[in-house]
């Protein structure tokens, strides 16, 4: 197999780098950074594994390098072609550790760990809780100590942020305690790296007090999910035991009534797992629009006057401007909203008709801030004092390249 270089090469780098890991079912995205810093050497994601288009695209250096993976490259050709690039470019001797990020794992793991083959055993236990997540998370760490096996690695877990401290009021399902005892129902929330990150870069770009504040954060991009956040900790989240819980989606349907997929599946004799396709990738924007899961598209749609795309934005900002008022309601008092994720970060539109619809809570929208908020560029959205609008970029392969660096004792 032929490798191209994606870039100059480098003399061995003077820091320690970290390769953070975030494999999907048929993807694989990746970034390598310097201990210490924010931003990436190089970034990348493999797609459409296992399929005759798989690719694996490289970000470096303000450039990007595409090309195909051979044989309908599957998850160990990907990963071995991002490890000859490392090669080609000087840079695969200078890793000193891998971070991975784990969707589910259970109410044992609260904190980033490193990987034994005992913690590997008990994350493969969580599979059944995150179907669609938890076995790509699983498979990527095997075929990562595989490729690098004598450096430390360890598993950011989705779910830490929540489980660590939610009150048991929050993360209860009123349904009989022998199924939690059994099978462990409960409320779990995800994006937890995200809403980690997040969390703490408020406090020193909004200045807030870091022993004394409450904010929501709302995580929105194919994937949605809002956070109640005091003092640091999550109180409350609107996903729940898996992450179709909550918020609108791209495909998945957030919050429905179960006797409705219960009649829905009487009615048109669907089986569990067709409920389940469903729901998680026919629902949400996509299944309300009947034209795409992409905010960006709904939005042309809408503009020139589409009645069904403009119903699944509008369904989407009732949704998420009720949770935020919800979740307000889990703190003390309400210091900030901040929006993050690839639609917080860059939709405009949603921002707006979101603050809108919060006015009962003081929030009130600066225009002109609200225009500048896109394509990276973060800040105070909002003409009022209390609570604040912002939006800020969320940096989730940064916050898991720290917490394994620490844990791998590496030192930038």
């Amino acid at each position: 197999m032929t490798f191209f270089p994606v870039g100059k090469e480098h003399d061995m780098v003077d820091k320690p780098l970290i390769l953070v890991i975030n494999c999907g079912s048929s993807s694989l995205k990746f970034a390598l950074l310097a201990a210490g810093e924010r931003e990436p050497m190089l970034s990348g994601l493999a797609e459409n594994l296992g399929q005759p288009e798989s690719r694996l695209t490289v970000k470096q250096n303000g450039g990007k390098t595409q090309r195909p993976l051979a044989n309908s490259g599957d998850h160990h050709v990907a990963l071995g072609t991002l490890i000859e690039i490392l090669k080609e470019q000087n840079l695969l001797g200078s890793v000193a550790a891998v971070g991975h990020r784990v969707i589910h794992g259970g109410e044992q793991f609260t904190e980033t760990t490193l990987i034994t083959d005992e913690v590997l055993a008990e994350i493969e236990k969580c599979n059944h809780r995150a179907p669609l997540h938890n076995p790509p998370n699983v498979l990527g760490i095997k075929i990562g100590r595989e490729e690098l096996p004598n450096v430390p690695h360890a598993a950011a877990f989705d779910t830490s942020f929540h489980v660590k401290s939610m009150a048991p009021e929050a993360y209860f399902y009123a349904i009989p305690m022998e199924f939690y005892e059994k099978y462990g129902i409960r409320r779990y929330g995800y994006h937890g790296t995200s809403h980690r990150f997040i969390s703490m870069e408020a406090v020193k770009v909004l200045g807030l007090d870091p022993n004394d504040h409450g904010i929501v954060i709302a995580h929105l991009g194919n994937g949605c999910s809002a956070t109640a956040v005091h003092n640091g900790r999550s109180v409350d989240t609107s996903m729940g035991m898996s992450p179709l819980e909550g918020l609108v989606m791209g495909t998945r349907s957030g919050d429905i009534d179960p006797a409705a997929v219960l009649y829905i599946g009487r009615e048109d004799k669907m089986s569990v797992d067709q409920l389940d396709n469903l729901l998680n990738r026919k629902s949400g924007l996509l299944g309300l629009s009947g034209i795409s899961n992409d905010c960006r598209t709904l939005e042309a749609a809408a503009a020139k006057g589409d009645e069904r795309a403009i119903l699944a934005l509008d369904v989407f900002v009732h949704r998420l401007a009720r949770y935020v008022g919800a979740l307000a309601m889990s703190l003390p008092r309400l210091d900030a909203l901040v929006f993050t994720g690839g639609i917080g970060e860059n939709s405009v539109l949603m921002r707006k008709k979101t603050i809108a619809r919060l006015a009962p809570l003081g929030l009130t929208l600066d225009e002109a801030a609200n225009q500048r908020m896109v394509g990276g560029e973060g800040g105070v959205i909002s003409s009022s004092k209390s609570p604040i609008a912002a939006v800020i970029g969320t940096n989730e392969e940064w916050l898991i390249a720290k917490d394994t660096a620490e844990l791998a004792g590496v030192v930038a």
